[in-house]
């Protein structure tokens, strides 16, 4: 599917405008979700987008028809039930916190794995500078806040064990195959939590069409064009681009959501957009677009 992109889109659209467009398509998706919570909740909707998605991709893909060792499905397995847990804690976060201060506090996992990583001094001050607004943002919140930067947290805890994981996922060769079935198992894993008001979504055609269109704008759309960005730039530009993610999130949850984020809101999210910027050099590995 990238290779195909690549070759259409490829010699006409710079890299950068690609990510800015799948950053788009990655946050509409999630605003598309925060409008089906009053009818299904944040769970049923992760269940639909994760179960949709993951059928999309094995459908156009047609997966069932490559050979997978047990080893390929063990990983990825692990890589589907991680996404998808992510993708649980997310909505349960955005359902209480904005958009924008949930993507940001979630950014914590992926620049922790970076600096795990590399031990060195630019993305230790970068995960400090990470902490200090993740503190701004969840510290001085009320409650029910504390309670959505709580599951964002978690999120991104999830979030680095997705990357660690993806790229396991990638060097074993099922990469957008494995993709798609992981989402399916990480499906299964998720309908205790998701099941409640499936049938709604079933009985309301309209409501399972947002569950699946949030699937599709959130994981399908942007794992394609990530795929493609990244076979075009170096690591550390891409990790740079990653910077987009908190403003795109917020600048969606204002536009959509009518959220509109307070002076100290805004710090905290300018400490981790410094924080991802601080981490560019880092050898971070090339993630796709999150939750």
């Amino acid at each position: 599917m990238a290779s195909q992109a690549g070759s259409t889109w490829g010699p006409r659209i710079s890299p950068e405008a690609l990510f800015a467009a799948g950053a788009v398509s990655q946050y509409l998706g999630a605003a598309t979700a925060v409008e089906l919570f009053d009818d299904l909740g944040p769970a049923t909707v992760a269940l639909l987008r994760v179960a949709g998605a993951g059928a999309v991709l094995v459908l156009l893909r047609r997966s069932w028809r490559r050979s997978w060792s047990r080893t390929d499905l063990g990983w990825t397995a692990a890589f589907g039930i991680s996404l998808a847990l992510m993708n649980l804690f997310f909505y349960l976060a955005i359902a209480r916190l904005p958009l924008g201060n949930s993507v940001a506090i979630e950014f914590i996992g992926p620049i922790a794995v970076a600096a795990l990583g590399t031990r060195s001094v630019r993305s230790g001050w970068a995960l400090a500078l990470a902490v200090v607004g993740v503190v701004i943002l969840a510290g001085f919140s009320p409650p029910a806040a504390q309670v959505g930067a709580l599951f964002s947290l978690i999120a991104g805890t999830l979030w680095a064990g997705y990357i660690v994981l993806g790229h396991r996922v990638a060097r074993s060769g099922t990469a957008v195959d494995g993709l798609g079935v992981g989402m399916l198992i990480g499906a299964v894993m998720i309908v205790p939590a998701g099941i409640g008001d499936v049938s709604t979504a079933f009985t309301a055609p309209v409501l399972l069409a947002g569950g699946v269109a949030a699937g599709v704008l959130s994981n399908v759309i942007p794992y394609g064009i990530d795929q493609l960005v990244m076979q075009r730039l170096p690591r550390a530009r891409f990790a740079l681009l990653q910077a987009l993610l908190p403003v795109t999130a917020t600048f969606i949850g204002l536009v959509w959501l009518g959220q509109v984020p307070n002076l100290r809101e805004a710090a905290g999210i300018v400490a981790v957009i410094a924080a991802i910027v601080i981490n560019r050099e880092s050898e971070q590995p090339p993630v796709d677009l999150g939750p």
